[in-house]
């Protein structure tokens, strides 16, 4: 395995995305939802440098099985915090296919929330099987799969603290 993204750089991404979305939420405070379970790493780091208040909550949905992308969307857990009215900043992993986040958005936005804005913490546009782009990424990726920092293969590497290639061949 190859590291793509040590955690160095992990950290710097959070602490240029938590300044960006302080500027732009200046004055109201932002529902930051994590998507589980791969964001949670990220989701973590990125809370540290968000300069406001700010609730957070979290959500279940998956669309993978191994490496490859189901094409169907499974909701594990709902909010707990009523969203009606909120500034909503769901925080998310990988945008890979696009499925999931495409298919969440119109669900979530008929819930009477005030805005809606989507953060990844990796980015790989070669993979879109629907039209999505996130709000705020981290990095950019090339068509590759991989692990680490939240990151999984059938619910193992979650904890390693830098994103690798897993099998790069």
């Amino acid at each position: 395995m190859r590291v793509l993204v040590r955690h160095e750089e992990i950290v710097d991404i959070c602490k240029k995305l938590g300044a960006q979305l302080t500027k732009d939420y200046a004055g109201k405070q932002p529902l930051v939802a994590c998507v589980l379970k791969g964001a949670c790493p990220f989701h973590s780091e990125l809370i540290k440098h968000i300069d406001l208040d700010i609730e957070v909550d979290y959500i279940h949905v998956s669309s993978y099985k191994g490496t490859e992308s189901t094409g169907t969307v499974v909701f594990k857990k709902d909010f707990d915090i009523d969203i009606t009215g909120k500034d909503l900043i769901i925080v998310e992993d990988i945008v890979d296919t696009g499925v999931t986040l495409s298919t969440l958005k119109p669900i979530l936005e008929s819930k009477g929330i005030s805005s809606l804005k989507f953060v990844s913490m990796l980015d790989k546009p070669s993979k879109r099987k629907v039209e999505f782009k996130p709000d705020y990424v981290g990095k950019t990726i090339e068509d590759l799969f991989v692990i680490g920092f939240g990151l999984d293969l059938d619910e193992k590497y979650r904890n390693l603290k830098d994103i690798y290639v897993y099998n790069e061949d």
